[in-house]
């Protein structure tokens, strides 16, 4: 049974394995955490909400091989969550898994709770329920156009960054620049995520696009295939407004718009693919400005052992490091 040695601990390592969706995280994710005896610690925005189960890709019991997964299952599609959430829970997690001497390992596709957890996060107000509203109400009458318009006046430099489509991150851009006159990206800069509060190790992993995009394509015909329409339904009958934040992710939201009588069955899938494919290329340009990534390319014909024993490898280096750079300085 793998430990982290006294050294080890001080030095409070932890592994992260990143990528865009489908390329292949979560299986390999379970063989690396069998391997050093940890748990997964997910971080994936979409997958903290449940009974959203197959629109996120969640593991099903016998895809997590007994391997605990934590951080899914945290809030309700109706309840707000949002990165200093998940940076609150993460802490609590890791925590955990140091005074076990387990190695922390975090999977996911979410860059942003990647970056608050390895990196901190800028001081910024909590969200105001009224001010929200306000917005809200704003893009419905008047259209997602029209907030984004909005925040292209007041914090163009937010705006660049920020897809138009985006209506969550557009708001609270709006909410943070009105409730303290400072843009939000002034924030970021004045903070520049600088905070070290672990020695991380980041595991890119990537494919070629038109592999990436064939994985996507197949996982989505299998998502609907195995229940992804039912699963909508029950979530729309449970009282979760399409128009919540949590029911405008991917698959739910076109789903959603075929089961109103707004597009065919045929459109519906259409636009859910094209929008995955483009969701996987932001993520590959948020992952591409973060620094310290190793990435690590999978190629088409290569098994999911083979990627692992790759990763196992890199890890066990990292930690090697750790132990004689520890007592190098000691000496």
């Amino acid at each position: 049974m793998f430990s982290l040695s006294e050294v080890q601990c001080q030095r409070r390592p932890l592994v992260v394995i990143l990528g865009p969706t489908a390329v292949g995280k979560s299986r390999v994710a379970v063989q690396v955490a069998k391997h050093f005896g940890t748990e997964v610690l997910t971080a994936d925005s979409r997958q903290v909400y449940r009974g959203m189960n197959l629109g996120t890709d969640k593991p099903s019991a016998d895809d997590r091989q007994g391997v605990p997964h934590c951080l899914i299952d945290l809030a309700n599609p109706n309840e707000a969550f949002n990165a200093g959430s998940y940076r609150r829970a993460a802490l609590v997690e890791i925590e955990r898994l140091y005074t076990a001497t387990q190695l922390p390992l975090v999977v996911g596709g979410t860059g942003l709770y990647i970056r608050a957890l390895v990196h901190g996060l800028c001081p910024a107000p909590q969200a105001d329920p009224s001010l929200r509203a306000e917005l809200q109400k704003l893009s419905e009458e008047q259209g997602r156009d029209r907030l984004y318009a909005e925040l292209v006046k007041a914090d163009p430099d937010a705006a660049a960054r920020v897809h138009p489509n985006d209506e969550s991150k557009i708001i609270r851009a709006l909410e943070v620049q009105r409730l303290t006159g400072v843009p939000i990206s002034a924030a970021h800069r004045q903070h520049g995520f600088h905070e070290a509060p672990f020695t991380a190790l980041l595991i890119g992993l990537q494919r070629s696009t038109e592999a990436l995009y064939r994985r996507i394509e197949e996982r989505i015909d299998w998502q609907l295939a195995h229940g992804m329409v039912k699963e909508t339904q029950a979530l729309l009958d449970r009282g979760y407004d399409r128009q919540l934040g949590a029911m405008k992710g991917l698959g739910y939201r076109h789903v959603a718009a075929h089961m109103a009588g707004e597009c065919d069955e045929m459109e519906m899938v259409r636009l859910f693919k094209r929008d995955t494919r483009r969701f996987a290329k932001r993520q590959m340009t948020w992952f591409r400005k973060e620094p310290g990534i190793h990435w690590m390319s999978i190629e088409q014909d290569e098994m999911p052992e083979q990627t692992t024993r790759r990763v196992v490898s890199y890890v066990e280096q990292f930690l090697c490091n750790l132990e004689s750079g520890a007592r190098s300085m000691a000496m």
